[in-house]
């Protein structure tokens, strides 16, 4: 097999920010094995790989260990690629996804993409979290991820989580990440900040996560009161999202900067 593969930066404004993420164009899929030791061999938060289905592209995401039904930041590298290099000329491209149909549009210089929202419920802080991750949440609400609520910006850049007791924890209880967030600082332009762990995916830290943006978006635009919000995720690399709350649905835009392009050949 020969593939070309881009490695792009995503909600960055340059290499070396925002969230990496491995694309592979392809004609038609190989075996599920396959696309999994090259993700693996990758060792990125996600590699994407994706296939022209009719006027759109079926798109699947993978993580070093296993593969899961929705990725933001690979979602708008997919999209980059196809925009930047593969020479889609169309103002938005469609992907189905296992999340179902997700599109991204050009918005001058940002990429702007349709997202599942996810409404966050009260959740009972699990036994021991404060404990594993260095500090007790004010309020712990879940989706398909948990979200841990924290009262600065500080606390939440401070956290230093046991990662190892983390994934057993997490693990305990099904395998969801951890969105640990908390308001922005007055002045920053920033409305809230987050941190994303999910070490059962084989992740410990992502730098820059779309997806949980779908659970937390929401969230904030009704503590908030306002429906258009400016994310950070202050991860160590760090990444900026405009983000949406359109009601069933969310619209996270980001940039993306190429780092590398090459070949395949397995």
């Amino acid at each position: 097999m020969r593939a070309t593969i881009f490695q792009v930066d995503a909600f960055a404004d340059r290499p070396f920010e925002g969230n990496p993420a491995a694309i592979v164009p392809l004609e038609s899929w190989p075996d599920d094995a396959l696309m999994q030791a090259i993700a693996a061999e990758n060792n990125l938060a996600e590699t994407a790989f994706f296939v022209p289905e009719g006027e759109s592209f079926r798109l699947r995401w993978f993580t070093p260990a296993i593969e899961v039904p929705l990725c933001g930041h690979a979602t708008l590298a997919s999209a980059h690629v196809l925009f930047a290099h593969l020479g889609h000329a169309a103002p938005e491209v469609h992907f189905e996804t296992l999340s179902g149909r997700l599109t991204v549009k050009r918005e001058g210089d940002l990429l702007a993409m349709d997202f599942p929202a996810a409404e966050a419920k009260p959740f009972p802080e699990p036994e021991g979290l404060a404990a594993v991750i260095g500090a007790k949440p004010v309020l712990t609400l879940k989706t398909s991820n948990i979200l841990a609520l924290f009262g600065s910006v500080g606390a939440v850049a401070a956290l230093d989580p046991d990662m190892p007791a983390l994934k057993r924890l997490l693990v305990s209880l099904g395998g969801p990440g951890l969105i640990c967030m908390a308001e922005g600082e007055a002045g920053s332009g920033i409305d809230f900040v987050s941190r994303f762990f999910a070490p059962a995916h084989g992740i410990d830290e992502d730098p820059v996560t779309g997806s949980a943006h779908c659970s937390s978006v929401p969230y904030w635009a009704k503590k908030l009161g306002k429906k258009d919000l400016v994310a950070r995720q202050i991860s160590r690399r760090g990444g900026t999202l405009w983000c949406t709350d359109a009601g069933a649905r969310v619209i996270l835009r980001g940039r993306c900067a190429d780092y590398l392009k090459g070949e395949i050949v397995v």
